[in-house]
């Protein structure tokens, strides 16, 4: 459970109940022998730099794109190599079971919302929640590409939260229900402090604070790195992993990834209105986009200023 004692009660404490409600208890995959395929001639990245900070080592043939057919007649939209969007599709993919775990390590009860999980840590926490692993996912591509201007969010309070600030020392202390960045540690820009950093987002920021910092786009121009998000308390939030566009109509379909509450593994969400196009979703579901355990409207797309 988020920790929110720090803040006033009457407005971050609210944080501590972001998405606290009880949770509501197939597409092909191909070989990898085929996988480059399938992903329209994706290229691979085979430098030895890692981009996924929290493995040790990349294997190019568990890329999440490179397992997940595009449906005929669609091929994925062009993204630029090393952007936001390029990294999302080639994260590492959880290989063999693709039960989802919680936090402390036992099965999340409901079983039946994900296509695949994505090989990313969740820490032993009750924190790395919706808007947690999509505010986590974006830091981790900036970090690993020496990005640190670009990595800060804003707790619930609305006091900003910067990394760069974090590595050369700087810590929130609370006062009187005010947050204020004190110089009491040396600099530090390791990817342990990154973490320590991450973890004091994910305790004081989520969909609410977040939901303000994203900029709305038009379902029409959907890409990867948008995200559907309703702020609140609940509130949940999805993120877009990867785009197709038919090559006739224009028509374009897309793949959706979550945590959820309790913290549990990120998972490419099944789309449970339309089997055979599953896990990909189209722009053109209607008033309500429907996921396995949250509904989003098309004016909730939004995305990161950059």
């Amino acid at each position: 459970m988020k920790h929110c004692f720090l803040f006033c009660l009457a407005t971050l404490c609210a944080c501590s109940q972001e998405i606290k409600r009880n949770e509501p208890d197939t597409a092909l995959i191909v070989p990898a022998s085929t996988a480059q395929a399938c992903s329209n001639k994706i290229e691979k990245d085979t430098s030895t730099h890692n981009r996924y900070m929290w493995i040790d080592k990349n294997n190019p043939e568990h890329y999440v794109i490179n397992n997940i057919q595009v449906p005929d007649g669609y091929k994925r939209v062009e993204v630029e190599k090393n952007s936001f969007g390029d990294w999302l599709r080639h994260l590492p993919v959880k290989q063999g079971s693709r039960e989802v775990l919680l936090y402390n390590g036992t099965p999340k009860t409901n079983q039946t919302a994900q296509h695949l999980v994505l090989n990313v840590d969740v820490g032993n926490e009750d924190l790395q929640q919706c808007a947690d692993a999509i505010m986590r996912l974006k830091a981790e591509y900036h970090y690993s590409r020496g990005e640190y201007d670009n990595i800060h969010f804003n707790f619930t309070s609305g006091d900003k939260a910067s990394y760069k600030k974090w590595i050369e020392g700087y810590r929130p202390v609370v006062k009187n229900n005010k947050v204020t960045w004190v110089l009491n540690s040396p600099k530090e820009d390791s990817y342990k402090q990154f973490k320590a950093y991450l973890r004091q987002v994910f305790m004081y920021a989520g969909t609410s604070s977040l939901s303000k910092e994203l900029i709305p786009v038009r379902i029409e121009q959907i890409q990867p790195g948008d995200v559907f998000i309703k702020g609140g308390f609940p509130g949940h939030a999805v993120i877009v992993m990867d785009v197709a566009v038919n090559e006739k109509n224009n028509e374009k379909i897309f793949l959706l990834a979550q945590s959820y509450m309790p913290a549990q593994e990120i998972h490419i969400l099944k789309n449970p209105q339309n089997e055979t196009l599953s896990p990909w979703y189209s722009t053109k579901f209607g008033e309500i986009l429907v996921t396995p355990e949250w509904n989003f409207e098309a004016s909730q797309l939004k995305r990161f200023a950059k």
